[in-house]
């Protein structure tokens, strides 16, 4: 299989920059990447599923790559996220089989699995943390606390000139820190290099946009009947995650009635790009299960 590069135009007049393997018409599987990241992380995947007799997308998410890229920070709060996937969901003809989520992408995900039930069957996400369980860290755990402190430098104005100083050097430092060098290959750091070259002020405004992070947490509450998700949900969680400690999937149970929970030891953030071999097959595997129920109605 190969994949397709295409921009698809949403009809609220946003452009995603889109990967895509598999024809249409067929179940399909959605994939949303995260930071530092762009849809490429997921090619592998693609054309994995692809020959399952899937068709797979993955898009860039606005402010990444060649999608959209708003200079108005407010407009990557999540409801213009959430905006973005549905209309994208809607044009590759909801409900989707499973919406597949990491990072960023899985914050993305969550919202839209709550908000607007009826677009996937199953939910599928890889070390993002739910925002009930991430709010809860966030104001109760220094481990959390410590760990998200990177967030506020993301927020700085002048966070991207440092970011982009010696060929991106604290960039890699996302990476080496969780032992990147055994897959960062030359090959894949020129596509990161060319992701970061387009786009790195979309991926800070992110976090500038997010009440989520340790220094306002505290004020925040959100309600439980925004926080339920009533799809099937399958969680794939490397436990050396140094960003995100294992104490997030704790309690996903009270969000989530219908969940299956692995947790991978030795695994850390970036699991698709450590072990991919096996994230298709616990993929798979929750996708061959019995059928998902059909998709809520809206």
């Amino acid at each position: 299989m190969t994949i397709q590069l295409y921009q698809q135009t949403l009809p609220h007049d946003v452009t995603l920059s889109c990967r895509a393997s598999g024809e249409r018409g067929r179940p399909v599987l959605m994939f949303l990447h995260g930071f530092p990241e762009a849809a490429f992380v997921w090619d592998e995947l693609l054309e994995h599923f692809a020959a399952q007799g899937y068709r797979c997308i993955a898009p860039n998410l606005r402010g990444f790559e060649r999608s959209t890229q708003p200079k108005d920070v407010k407009l990557y709060r999540p409801k213009y996220l959430v905006q973005d996937i549905a209309a994208l969901a809607a044009i590759e003809g909801a409900p989707l089989e499973c919406l597949v989520a990491h990072d960023w992408g899985g914050a993305v995900a969550w919202n839209l699995a709550n908000q607007h039930p009826e677009l996937a069957k199953r939910l599928a996400i890889i070390n993002s943390p739910h925002p009930g369980t991430f709010l809860r860290e966030l104001k109760t755990n220094p481990r959390q606390q410590a760990a998200s402190a990177y967030m506020d430098f993301l927020i700085r104005p002048d966070s991207e000139t440092l970011l982009r100083a010696n060929d991106y050097e604290r960039m890699w430092g996302f990476f080496s820190r969780d032992g990147a060098d055994a897959w960062m290959t030359d090959e894949l750091k020129a596509k990161y290099r060319e992701v970061w070259d387009l786009s790195l002020e979309g991926g800070c405004n992110y976090y500038r946009a997010s009440p989520l992070r340790p220094s306002t947490a505290a004020g925040i509450e959100i309600p439980l009947e925004m926080l339920t998700i009533d799809i099937p949900t399958f969680v794939l969680w490397g436990m050396e995650d140094r960003a995100l400690p294992p104490e997030l999937v704790e309690g996903l149970g009270d969000y989530i009635p219908d969940l299956e929970l692995e947790r991978v030891p030795g695994a850390s953030h970036w699991i698709v790009h450590e072990q991919p071999a096996l994230v298709m097959q616990r993929l798979g595997a929750f996708l061959n299960k019995a059928p998902a129920r059909p998709a809520a109605a809206s």
